[in-house]
C-alpha cells in the first residue's frame, strides 16, 4: 500500500498538505521540563524535524557515526500519532527523525550543524514542496548543554549565513513515535518513487556536496 504522501507526490510534487488542527505553540512547549533519553548500546540519542522524515532520516544516516536514524513524530501532544493524522495536520506533531549515533566519532554540536546544513531553516512551516506545520523545523534538546549548543549555532548562523532569518523552533523533546514501518528507509528502498527522484535525492546530494568531511566511506555518491 503506498503512502498518502507517495500518492500526492505522483500527481503533483509541489503540493501542500490540508491544514487541521493547530499544533501547540512553541512558547507553550518551552515551559517543559525535557526528556532525557538513555543511550542504547552506547549510541546517544538525538531529535530533530526539518520537513519529509524520509529526506531528513537519509541525510542523518549519511554522516559518519550515526548507526541509525528513524522516521516518526513528535512536538505535539496527542498520543499514538499516525502518519494520515499527522500528514492532514490534525496533531500537533511534526514529521521527525530520531538520530542514533556514537558519541566518540561524532558530537551533538555536530548533528545540529547538520541538521541546519541540509534544510532551509528560513521558511515557516515549509520545507520545499512540503507545507503545513507538520513540516515546520524544530531541534529538540534533552538538557541545558544541548539548548546551549543549538542556540549558539543559531545565533552563529543567524550573522553568518541566514541574516537574522532562521525560524527554527527550539524546543525541549518529550517523547518521539515510531512512524509506521513502510516509512522506514524509504528512500533507499524506493529510489523511483516520483518524490524521491525529484525532491528527496537532490536535497540529500546538495548536503553531501556540503559536507563531504562528515560522511560515511562510500555515502558520496
Amino acid at each position: 500500500m503506498k503512502s498518502l504522501h507517495t500518492l500526492i507526490a505522483a500527481i503533483f510534487i509541489f503540493t501542500s498538505c490540508n491544514s487541521g488542527k493547530q499544533p501547540e505553540k512553541a512558547s507553550e512547549m518551552a515551559l517543559k521540563d525535557p526528556v532525557q533519553t538513555q543511550p542504547v548500546d552506547g549510541n546517544k540519542r538525538a531529535y530533530f524535524a526539518s520537513g519529509c522524515f524520509w529526506c531528513v532520516e537519509a541525510i542523518f544516516e549519511s554522516v559518519n557515526g550515526v548507526k541509525e536514524a528513524v522516521s516518526g513524530y513528535s512536538g505535539g501532544n496527542e498520543k499514538n500519532p499516525t502518519y494520515k493524522e499527522v500528514s492532514y495536520g490534525r496533531t500537533g506533531h511534526a514529521e521527525a527523525v530520531e538520530v542514533f549515533y556514537d558519541p566518540e566519532v561524532v558530537d551533538f554540536e555536530t548533528l545540529v550543524r547538520v541538521f541546519f546544513g541540509s534544510q532551509d531553516p528560513t521558511t515557516p512551516n515549509r520545507q520545499g514542496p512540503d507545507r503545513g506545520k507538520q513540516y515546520r523545523s524544530i531541534a529538540f534538546y534533552q538538557n541545558d548543554e544541548e539548548k546551549k549548543i543549538i542556540e549558539d549555532v543559531i545565533e552563529e548562523l543567524n550573522q553568518t549565513t541566514f541574516d537574522g532569518e532562521i525560524v527554527t523552533e527550539v524546543v525541549p523533546f518529550q517523547k518521539f513515535w515510531e512512524a509506521e514501518g513502510y516509512h522506514q528507509n524509504y528512500e533507499r528502498l524506493h529510489p523511483n518513487e516520483p518524490y524521491i527522484r525529484n525532491v528527496s535525492i537532490p536535497r540529500i546530494n546538495r548536503f553531501k556536496a556540503k559536507f563531504p568531511e562528515l560522511l560515511k566511506k562510500g555515502a558520496a555518491h
